[in-house]
């Protein structure tokens, strides 16, 4: 692209027929932000970050956005004319061709924005718009074209009208031409200027008025209720998935697997139903997930088998299984080869490799060595009522069912514990030690045994 372009994107509106406090805008789909998918499409197509026009929850959006972005702020709001209009300070004179998009169009491709700008690159006239052949009743404005076939107007939809060529909402525009124009523009009787006008304004001045009609009309999707919100997921995660698919992932439903954007995935994994994949989420090869498995921001590495977990800020590395119902919350380490059994729960804590978890076992604050075998029923108990504590256990100590280890603690190699042992010390590496509290396994007390 030409270092002379720049990309607006609208976002101060309301929203009202969200019937939300969140700004339109920052409504999520496929676990981001809808103006994320905008910025991504600007980013694609320059250098230059995107001017995005704020107004309602102007702070939010900004925030959202972050540095990605230069913000220019529209009050009152009087249209998207207008909203143009206050990027002049930043692009008037600067860019010889602008893009306009709107932040809740979040399924265009950037292939197809691409396209349009080549259009207007090749385009006489001072403008080019992306339109949408309909088949049915839509709230977008209608293309009027004379009868030769030039487009002389954007019209206000006829709901009795139905079908024909709509106006999809991008317009790419000459930038010596667009700022003056703008000026142009006359009041509607809404008392707002309409960013549409410009096409009769260009028609009516004798000048070329090109369009690009976009072949998948579910791109031109407008999100402006909860009804269209609900669309617009449906085909991002038919997208989504179908991606993966074709990368040689496994999805046994794709109606009920849900994966968000950012989520990466290895070839020859196996996807169960109603697996729910968040975040940052990668996903290495050759693994079996689900089903009813949920991960955010999670790094599984090959070969791993999940069941009926629910994992957050989680690692595992390669050959790991677990579950089923196993809870892995933030901070949790799983190295190679370790096993993890049914209603487990592990929170900040490292599990060396070979390790195994025995099943209803709570390991919190946790460094845990080589080939350990943690008994069913074990609890870290890391948690004093004030502060956290930690808890160490050397390879291969054995902890016997029902243990309760009183952290800070510290269970050296080789180690063992009875079952239903309260540790309240340190237990040195080798020994041996049950009761409650624990006391070390006497000659005669093993001769008994």
């Amino acid at each position: 692209m030409t270092d002379r372009f720049a990309t607006i994107i609208l976002a101060a509106g309301q929203g009202k027929r969200m019937h939300s406090s969140l700004p339109k805008a920052l409504h999520p789909l496929a676990g981001k932000p809808m103006i994320d998918y905008s910025l991504k499409a600007a980013a694609a197509l320059s250098p230059e970050p995107p001017v995005v026009v704020v107004g309602h929850g102007a702070e939010a959006v900004q925030k959202a956005v972050g540095e990605g972005a230069r913000f220019v702020y529209q009050e009152p709001q009087l249209g998207t004319a207008h909203a143009v209009q206050m990027a002049s300070p930043l692009l008037a004179g600067k860019v010889d061709l602008v893009l306009v998009t709107c932040a809740d169009i979040p399924l265009l491709r950037v292939e197809t924005l691409q396209r349009l700008v080549e259009v207007q690159k090749h385009n006489p006239g001072p403008l080019s718009l992306l339109t949408v052949m309909a088949g049915g009743k839509s709230d977008l404005g209608r293309v009027v074209r004379q009868p030769d076939g030039r487009v002389q107007a954007v019209v206000e939809q006829d709901q009795a009208l139905a079908g024909g060529e709509l106006n999809a909402g991008p317009f790419c525009i000459a930038g010596d031409w667009l700022w003056d124009a703008l000026l142009r523009l006359p009041v509607s009787p809404a008392g707002e200027y309409y960013l549409t006008g410009l096409v009769e304004l260009a028609a009516s001045d004798g000048l070329v008025v090109e369009t690009l009609c976009v072949e998948d009309a579910e791109e031109a999707l407008g999100v402006n209720d909860r009804l269209r919100l609900a669309e617009a997921e449906a085909i991002m995660r038919r997208r989504i998935n179908t991606a993966h698919m074709l990368a040689g992932v496994t999805i046994l439903n794709p109606e009920n697997t849900y994966i968000e954007s950012d989520v990466q995935i290895g070839a020859d994994t196996i996807l169960w139903p109603n697996t729910y994949l968040r975040g940052n989420t990668v996903i290495g090869c050759g693994c079996i997930i689900g089903p009813n498995t949920i991960m955010e921001d999670c790094r599984v590495g090959n070969d791993c088998t999940i069941l009926a977990a629910v994992m957050e800020k989680a690692v595992l590395e390669d050959g790991v299984d677990m579950g089923p119902f196993a809870r892995l919350r933030k901070g949790a380490h799983l190295a190679k080869g370790v096993h993890m059994g049914n209603f487990g729960e592990i929170k900040n804590s490292y599990l060396g490799p070979g390790t195994k978890m025995g099943h209803f076992s709570y390991i919190g604050d946790a460094t845990i060595g080589v080939d350990v075998n943690i008994g069913a029923g074990t609890i870290t108990c890391n948690f004093d009522g004030v502060h956290k504590h930690p808890t160490e256990i050397g390879d291969h100590a054995f902890i016997g069912s029902d243990t309760m280890l009183v952290a800070p603690v510290k269970i050296g190699e080789g180690a063992r514990t009875g079952a239903g042992t309260v540790v309240t010390h340190d237990v040195p590496p080798g020994e041996t030690v049950v009761g409650v509290p624990s006391r070390p396994l006497r000659k005669q007390d093993k001769g008994d045994h």
